[in-house]
């Protein structure tokens, strides 16, 4: 099952509900059975983004001195004071803590991001399991999950939506787009860019108004949102 959904997951806009309903081996209306939603979440893991230890600061700080080109100007430095111009061993001096703060404010900033992202994707959700509505948290989400969204809601992964009724969502935080987007259930073309995917719902975006529900196609690193958390942490690593 996790290659087909695997396969399908990008597609999924591309695909009519019962299409998708089908592939995840959920129900439209009652959702996922109890038992197979704690099986799922057992084998997929939590619905959440990577963390890792983040340094702290002096380490951050420390680490802006580790670096060949780093080594190269305080042996010139060096080098100048040992030939009589100390003058231009100041100004080498100077280059290096520049470097160092600009390095380190840089750093620090991109962990305040990464941090902030994983925090869109915390807190709870409103589930049907077994035909019963439910309140759990968001990492106990799994792929097939179906979700109930209500207006001033976080969605809490990336879902097929298979019921709209005046809902619109602010992606913003995804897409850039500056307004609220309506959404409906209906099947877009698959080459449809991600900001015009109008039967999706992306973890992360708010909820603006209306109501909904939508099949959970993708969790935790899976998402659109867990892949810019990835692409920035990336960023982060080579500077």
């Amino acid at each position: 099952m996790a290659t087909s959904i695997a396969h399908f997951a990008a597609e999924s806009h591309s695909l009519s509900p019962t299409e998708v309903t089908t592939l995840l081996g959920s129900d439209e209306r009652r959702g996922l059975a109890v038992g197979e939603a704690r099986r799922r979440l057992v084998d997929a893991g939590p619905n959440e983004l990577p963390t890792a230890g983040r340094r702290g600061r002096l380490q951050i700080l420390v680490d802006q001195f580790r670096s060949t080109l780093v080594y190269v100007l305080l042996v010139a430095a060096a080098a100048t004071i040992a030939i009589g111009h100390p003058i231009d061993a100041v100004v080498i001096l100077g280059v290096v803590l520049v470097n160092a703060a600009v390095g380190f404010v840089q750093e620090w900033r991109a962990g305040e991001s990464l941090a902030a992202l994983a925090a869109l994707t915390v807190g709870s959700a409103g589930v049907v399991r077994d035909g019963r509505d439910l309140r759990i948290p968001t990492r106990d989400l799994v792929v097939g999950d179906l979700v109930v969204l209500e207006s001033g809601d976080r969605v809490p992964a990336d879902l097929r939506l298979v019921d709209c009724r005046e809902l619109q969502i602010d992606e913003a935080s995804l897409t850039g787009e500056s307004v609220p987007v309506h959404k409906s259930s209906a099947v877009v073309d698959p080459d449809t860019p991600l900001a015009d995917r109008t039967c999706m719902a992306f973890s992360g975006s708010l909820v603006t108004a209306g109501r909904g529900r939508g099949l959970v196609v993708a969790t935790g690193a899976a998402t659109q949102i867990g892949v810019i958390h990835a692409l920035m942490k990336s960023a982060d690593q080579l500077a």
